[in-house]
């Protein structure tokens, strides 16, 4: 029975794919992605030659149908993103459910992640970590859950555009000056910068810059305590 592959893919250095992830797109039957164009680039810098199916936020429900008959016919189809693992703040999820109701077997096949790669430079412990993704670009509806997110007490990790940056780490300032934060801007890109600081500090940080640019990942750090073990993890 023919397979979904939903493949993850870089989010800015091509370095960062699997070798999997190569082999699964070299052997499918067909490519669905976000954007044909920009995953176009991606193949061809592996050499990767498939007919290319365009499956957006907007046509996913549609295109979804259209994917189910591509794996009746027995044809093997991998989804890709713009760029890291579908479904996580991307397009993906209602194929995913589409396919599943028709039957098929979904594969995933792992890949980057900004809101993995940041936390893991971040330098906090704590079981839980909140993922909220972009949150909502009005004013109140930002900060009310803002708030809720920080009186958790546990770590979040927030994605943001350029254009809403300073207005986001206000926002986190003005609820908790000195919650410590770390800020990633074009995460695994030519040009990534990854600052550290309270939140008042980044904020006045990017206040003062003249021109941001680039997409952005932002780590709050929880208050809850952590305990480092004692023991020895010597034999």
């Amino acid at each position: 029975m023919a397979k979904l592959y939903v493949v993850g893919t870089p989010i800015g250095n091509l370095g960062d794919i699997t070798y999997r992830a190569i082999e699964t797109l070299k052997n499918v039957d067909f490519i669905a992605a976000e954007d044909t164009r920009h995953t176009l680039q991606l193949l061809n810098h592996f050499e990767i030659k498939k007919p290319l199916v365009s499956c957006r936020a907007q046509n996913e429900r549609f295109v979804g149908e259209k994917i189910v008959k591509l794996l009746e016919e027995n044809h093997d189809v991998a989804y890709v993103s713009d760029a890291g693992t579908p479904g996580i703040s991307d397009p993906g999820a209602v194929l995913v459910d589409i396919v599943r109701q028709a039957g098929f077997d979904i594969v995933p096949i792992p890949g980057p992640a900004a809101f993995a790669t940041l936390a893991s430079v971040s330098g906090t412990g704590g079981k839980t970590l909140i993922f909220e993704g972009f949150l909502s670009p009005k004013s109140g509806k930002r900060r009310a859950r803002l708030k809720e997110i920080l009186e958790t007490g546990d770590a979040a990790v927030i994605y943001e555009s350029p254009f809403r940056i300073t207005k986001l780490l206000a926002d986190i300032a003005d609820i908790d000056s000195n919650r410590r934060i770390v800020v990633g801007r074009e995460l695994t890109k030519l040009h990534e910068e990854i600052t550290s600081g309270t939140a008042s500090e980044l904020h006045a940080d990017y206040s003062s810059r003249q021109s941001i640019k680039g997409e952005f990942a932002v780590f709050v750090s929880g208050i809850k305590k952590f305990k480092i073990s004692e023991k020895s993890t010597d034999n």
